[in-house]
Parts: structure tokens; sequence; C-alpha cells
């Protein structure tokens, strides 16, 4: 469920028309629900009513600070995979003893800036990033808490590029080399072990994936129990998926009773990194109808949004629900159209042959689904400066991040010494 819903024939963001926000803050842009961000938070942690556990949002699926202190408030911890995520879960006022941080490439200076804030564990991913850590916290007189990321070689069943959990991939350490590992950590000084960690990928649709992981997990804990290590922190990651098609999708309760099933009388830590999940359904791209495009064979939308403010179709061939911000009559005419951004790539494309009802240039369409792994992953391609986020609770609504301008964008370059001079140009 979410509050994006039609009243009066206008899409609204809970009590706010989305037309209302074009005018006032141009198109395209994002939008998120706060009362979506809340109910999808909650549903998940009572999933987990009854166990140790901490839901720490996976911060890389949207990292506006606005969204993570909203779900802070609620009680969430924050995952994290680089120094920058680190800052804004700071800022956002989450405290280190519910941060988590993983990554195959952690830095130096990422490192000290996790030791600073005292987080809760490292999720480390490789033993030359073990020993580097050990390096660091020992010359500070610390002790950095660790958890080492296992990669079980399970088939999540995704796109590959969203899978991680296989051996071939790049994440974790491999299965059977563990328990070697996880010796000669306890003789590296500056090292605490205190858990384990894995996640398998993202976007998962069935839970049978989880189980298999999760009980290759089990008996990991189980031997490094016997061998003498205190494991007390179990992070099992994130990855479940959501209905972007609108079919079916696990229940947080049914993900939540497959892990109390499979690790559940462990008595650890369970740390969950959901990040789709929560705010997937809470936010929506909305962009305006520039041309109606009659081709050879097809119809084209061309909207005002671009691949390089949402990446996922062209990325990962994603699917995104499309509906017009004014609600059409139910006779209405409908065409199979494809509608597509200004950018000059092929792969600008957001959907093909989608039923839409007919609509004219300064129409308002809205792609649904798109509060995860949009804003975050957008960028600056054509010299396209970054679009508005928009946070939305009842009838009042914020920018949460301006508009940037090309101006913006021409400030951050320069010209050397030899280029200064003025040239005739032809």
């Amino acid at each position: 469920m979410d509050h994006f819903q039609y009243r009066d024939g206008r899409l609204h963001a809970e009590d706010v028309p989305l037309d209302t926000l074009a005018e006032a803050v141009g198109t395209p842009f994002y939008c998120y629900a706060t009362a979506t961000l809340e109910r999808h938070f909650d549903a998940f942690a009572q999933a987990f009513e009854g166990q140790r556990a901490l839901v720490a949002f996976a911060v890389k699926s949207n990292s506006n600070i606005a969204v993570i202190r909203t779900l802070g408030r609620r009680g969430a911890g924050a995952a994290l995979v680089s120094g920058g995520e680190l800052r804004r879960a700071r800022e956002a006022g989450i405290p280190g003893a519910r941060i988590v941080f993983s990554g195959v490439g952690k830095s130096r200076a990422e490192l000290i800036a996790g030791l600073d804030a005292k987080i809760l564990q490292f999720n480390v991913e490789s033993e030359p990033e073990l020993r580097l850590l050990s390096e660091i916290a020992a010359a500070r007189g610390q002790r950095a808490p660790v958890a080492l990321r296992v990669n079980p070689d399970v088939d999540a069943g995704v796109h590959h590029k969203i899978t991680t959990g296989l051996k071939e991939n790049k994440f974790g350490i491999e299965w059977t080399a563990a328990r070697e590992i996880y010796a000669r950590a306890r003789d590296l000084p500056g090292i605490e072990i205190v858990g384990l960690s894995v996640h398998i990928g993202s976007q998962l649709l069935d839970l049978e994936p989880f189980r298999k992981a999760f009980l290759k997990i089990r008996d990991l804990v189980v031997m490094l129990r016997q061998d003498g290590h205190d494991i007390r922190h179990l992070d099992l990651g994130g990855g479940l998926g959501i209905p972007y098609d609108g079919g079916p999708s696990p229940a947080p309760a049914a993900y939540g009773a497959l892990v109390k099933e499979t690790v559940g009388d462990l008595d650890c830590l369970l740390v969950l990194e959901p990040g789709r999940m929560i705010t997937g359904n809470a936010g929506v791209l909305v962009t305006r109808l520039l041309y109606r495009k009659e081709g050879a064979t097809r119809t084209f939308y061309v909207v005002d949004a671009a691949m390089n403010d949402l990446m996922r179709p062209t990325l990962y061939d994603a699917y995104h629900h499309m509906v017009p911000v004014l609600e059409p009559p139910a006779d209405g005419e409908t065409l199979l159209v494809d509608v597509v951004g200004p950018i000059c790539e092929t792969g600008d494309t957001f959907g093909k042959q989608r039923a839409l009802p007919a609509m004219a240039a300064g129409d308002l369409l809205v792609l649904r689904t798109a509060g995860a792994y949009g804003a975050v992953m957008s960028n600056t391609y054509n010299t396209r400066p970054g679009i508005p986020e928009v946070l939305v609770s009842g009838d009042q609504w914020k920018v949460v991040r301006r508009r940037l301008e090309v101006a913006d964008l021409l400030a951050l370059e320069s010209l050397p010494d030899w280029l200064e001079a003025d040239d005739e140009h032809p």
C-alpha cells in the first residue's frame, strides 16, 4: 500500500495534489510520502517483535537526510556502504550504536570515520581490509567491532547486476575460507569479533534463497562458536523485493517468520537491512509531457525526466508503473506508447508499448515505485542538473533537496592558466 491516490480526479501525495507541487517546484521532481515510509518501516519492524533485532535502513536505497531522519525517529538504524552515507546518517541523528558499515572497498579514511563514530560493527569483506582495520584501530588504542561478511554461494534468482551472494561476485569472503580467516582475525590487535554478516542480493520475490542462505549461516555460527568465537551479532542483510508491476511479493511477516525459524534460536542480535521495501512505494517521479511524437511505427511520449534522473530502466531493464496525474475517464482513449526522455541515448526509455491514456503536451505523468534507487543514482549526464526531492506529511510539504542549476555544475569546474587568455574564436 502507498499514499498516492486519486481524489476528485487528481493524484495526491497524502493530502497534497501532485499538480500543485508541480506548479510550485517545477518538473521533473521526486515526491516521498511520510505516511508510507512510516507504515512500511513499522510493518517490517513488527515482523520481528519478540526477537532481539535492529532494523538498519539501507541508506543506499534513498539517502535523503529527511528520509533517514523520518525512519530514525521510528527507531531505525542505518546500514552504510560509504563514508558519505555515514555522514548523512549522523546528520540525520542516527547514533553510532545503530550503524553498520559494509562495502567491499572501504578506504582508510572511511574506516577511521567509522571508528570515530563508534559504530555498532564493520562488516568486513576481505582479509586485506581486516588487516588494515586492525592496523588503524590498534594505533588508536581502539578495538574495532567486526563481523565478517560471508559469501554463501546462493543464487538469489534476480537480475545478474543485483545478485551479491554467488562465489563469482566481488562481495564477502568465500564460504569455505570463513573459519580460517576468523581464526586469524582472533589474533589481530585492535579487532573484536562480534558477529557474522551475509547479503545475497536485491529485489528477491521468493523466500527460498533466503532460507538456503540462512541455514548455511546457522551452521557456520555453530561451527564458529565451537571454535571459541563469541558470535553475538548476526547481520542478515536486506534484499526483500517489492511489486513494481503489481504482482505478488513476500510479506514482511512471512520474512520475519522465516528468520525466526532458521536462526531465531541462536541468541544473536539480528541486524536486518531493508531498503527498497521501506522506500520503494513511498516515492514517485513526476514528469511533464513535452511532445507527443508520431513515429513511423510507434507513438512516443517525450517527457522532461530522463535516464539521468531515474537510471533503473536503463541499467536493469526495470519496470515502473505509470499513471497520469489527472485521472482519465473510464471510457477514455488508450494508446500504446513508448515513454522516453530527452537524452541523446536510445537507452533513455522508461517504458515501451505501455497502454496509457491519450495525453497532450503539458500533461503530468507519474512513474510509481520510484522511492528507492531513484534520486540516489541520478547524475548530470548531458549537463542536466539534479532534480528536487519533496517530502509530504499530511497536507504539509517541503523541498528536502533543491533543484540544481546549470550554474551550480559549472561552478565546480575551472580553466587551467594556459586556457585563461582571451582567444579569438572563429
